[in-house]
């Protein structure tokens, strides 16, 4: 398949040898000639003094500076914490300071110290506001660690690395990331907590100027006082008391001046789907949608787009603790792919955010590794059921006929409609025993859920349900007792968004639903169908094999052991019940070091990890943030979904 960058590049993209040495096949004119292939060493250097002199490489000084400003902020706040060092070969300096300047150095040292800490990270990321105020932080730490703890080791760290951040400026040019003033309440929390522990290890390192021997209770009092400027009940001799009374008055300054920075500055929001986004990608989704089954979760309304330059190709993403998430194969003409993925790239690089694909095909695998460099891994599969294939007939579907007839037995009926043929009091009782019969307080769901039930602009969607007329106790939802909610796949198929069910109705009510929604396919002219994905499916389906290695068995029992918490092996044996094909899905990653991160942020979208607010502020802020009529999502819950 040959696959061209829409209007900007033709056949394939060149390896990495001809990218470097422009197709030319010559040799720099600074390279030796000679058969040995050694460079000539000017002046007569050595190639390691050479190197060292040259200084690190440029693409590698963010993560050294921010490591280093990490170090230095520790530096700063010991200098700002720990009485000063009374045998230092400077402490003559002392004498001739004014006696005030001592703790305010301290207390400007410990503020510099928390705040370069607070910046380290921005500068891995190579964040530009970062280096900003991380070139005005480091002369001022210099100057407080030189006035306090008369420490040259530490003014030298500190100016080395003001030199090394001046010289390779450019290097630090990434975006801000999307914020909101909920990051003011975070900051209040964290960095209230942190402040009042630092506290406390400020008013017990002077045992010996303190008068009498205070308790933890009277210790906690005076940080606590000491943070809104007040006098504590502790009482100290000498220069001391100034030193720690303008420590906890500049870390509860700190506190404050950075909660109301973040409060009021401009919001940058994140990136979410406009009407016309959405119109584009229904318009990409009419011609190509039957490409990829994940392709309709693409329309959530709380991911961003971005398009390649012609228009026939799109990416959704969304940004989580700077990791840029795609979800499933880019939408549209194949031959437009590599034009929107190189807009993804860009737009990552720009925000330094970490690029990452969850769940794509093996055709989408290729395209995102040969247009970008990334690397590949098997995530799992996805269970399709060919419709006409389908019969529950055969020993295989024993345990499947005889759960859906036992089922039926008990009086319940199954039906199974399209969105735009249910009426609105229907939809509105299938929405809200939904939400209901959620286990959790989030929505769950990224990359493989919709977050919404019977939009009017989701007409073609399906929505299989069960109920039991005749029930004396109906309940607050009439009869409906379990409820199956589906995308479209193209013109002839669709994927399994969520399943929902009373937790009262027995047991079985989802395989009633998926039989019920297979046998009804045909008349909706629907011939295949995507069920859950299973990840990890092909270990968990080997390591059950007769003869499998202790490796792979070992493996196994890892994920046998994690299924407690999340559903690796239920889904696999549920999916496996329908006799379904596996399609095998990928995630992409630029290193094996950044699996970790990108594994965090991918479950904090899916709704695994959330933040501790409470439940009515989350309600509150996903409510701001949605449309009229529509049903507020939020950070993708114990509820039966399709999920990775």
């Amino acid at each position: 398949m040959s696959v061209t960058l829409d209007g900007d590049k033709s056949g394939s993209v060149p390896n990495r040898t001809e990218r470097s040495s422009g197709g030319s096949g010559e040799r720099s004119s600074g390279q030796s000639s000679g058969g040995s292939g050694e460079r000539p060493r000017p002046n007569g250097l050595p190639q390691r003094a050479r190197r060292l002199l040259r200084g690190p490489r440029p693409e590698s000084v963010p993560a050294l500076v921010g490591t280093a400003c990490a170090v230095i902020g520790l530096i700063d706040i010991a200098a700002g914490v720990f009485p000063r060092f009374r045998h230092s070969r400077m402490h003559d300096l002392a004498e001739v300071l004014p006696g005030a300047l001592g703790p305010y150095a301290a207390a400007l040292a410990l503020s510099t110290g928390v705040l370069l800490l607070l910046l380290a990270h921005g500068l891995k990321r190579r964040k530009r506001r970062a280096w900003r105020a991380a070139v005005i932080l480091l002369p001022a730490g210099a100057v407080a660690q030189f006035a306090y703890r008369h420490s040259v080791s530490g003014v030298v760290l500190s100016l080395a690395l003001l030199a090394l951040l001046l010289w390779h400026r450019r290097e630090f040019a990434a975006l801000p990331d999307p914020r909101s003033r909920w990051k003011a309440l975070a900051n209040f929390v964290l960095m209230g907590a942190g402040s009042i522990g630092l506290g406390l290890l400020i008013v017990s390192v002077h045992p010996h100027r303190t008068v009498g021997n205070p308790s933890l209770s009277e210790r906690l009092e005076h940080v606590l006082f000491g943070l809104f400027g007040f006098s504590g009940p502790i009482d100290y001799s000498g220069i001391v008391s100034g030193t720690v009374g303008d420590s906890l008055g500049a870390l509860g300054l700190l506190t404050a001046l950075t909660t109301i920075y973040l409060a009021f500055r401009p919001e940058h929001p994140v990136a979410r789907l406009t009407e016309d986004d959405e119109r584009q990608l229904r318009a990409l989704l009419a011609r190509h949608g039957g490409r990829d089954s994940l392709g309709h979760f693409a329309l959530r309304r709380d991911k961003g787009v971005v398009f390649s330059p012609s228009g026939k190709a799109a990416v959704c993403y969304r940004v989580v603790s700077g990791v840029m998430l795609a979800s499933g194969d880019p939408i549209g003409d194949v031959e437009a792919w590599p034009g929107a993925i190189e807009r993804f790239m860009d737009e990552a690089k720009a925000h330094s955010w970490t690029p990452a694909v969850m769940g794509c095909s093996e055709t989408g695998g290729e395209v995102w590794t040969r247009e970008t460099g990334l690397s590949v891994l098997e995530l799992g599969d996805e269970a399709v059921v060919d419709v006409p294939d389908f019969s529950l007939q055969g020993r295989a579907m024993r345990n499947v006929r005889q759960m859906v007839k036992r089922i039926e037995r008990a009086g319940y009926e199954t039906r199974v409609r399209r969105v735009r043929d249910l009426s609105d009091g229907e939809l509105e009782r299938v929405r809200r025993a939904a939400d209901d019969w959620r286990g959790t307080d989030t929505e769950r769901g990224f990359s493989m859920a919709l977050g919404r039930i019977g939009d009017p602009s989701d007409g073609d969607s399906v929505i299989a349900t069960a109920h039991k007329p005749g029930d004396g106790d109906t309940g607050p939802y009439g009869d409906l007792k379990a409820v199956l909610h589906f995308v479209p796949w193209g013109t002839d198929g669709m994927s399994l968004d969520l399943m929902r069910r009373d937790r009262s109705a027995d047991p079985g009510m989802n395989e009633l639903l998926i039989v019920a929604s297979l046998h009804a396919a045909p008349a909706l002219d629907v011939v295949r169908v995507s069920l859950n994905f299973a990840m990890f499916r092909s270990a968990l389906a080997r390591g059950e094999r007769l003869g499998a290695g202790p490796v792979l068995r070992c493996w196994r029992g890892l994920l046998v052991f994690l299924s407690r918490w999340f559903q690796i092996e239920s889904l696999y044996k549920f999916n496996a019940k329908f006799q379904p094909r596996w399609e095998p899905r990928y995630v992409v990653f630029r290193s094996p070091g950044e699996l970790p991160r990108i594994g965090f942020a991918a479950m904090q979208a899916e709704g695994f990890v959330t933040l501790a607010l409470p439940r009515a502020l989350r309600r509150l802020g996903r409510a701001s943030r949605s449309r009229p009529g529509e049903r507020p999502t939020g950070p993708p819950s114990d509820h039966e979904v399709r999920t990775t």
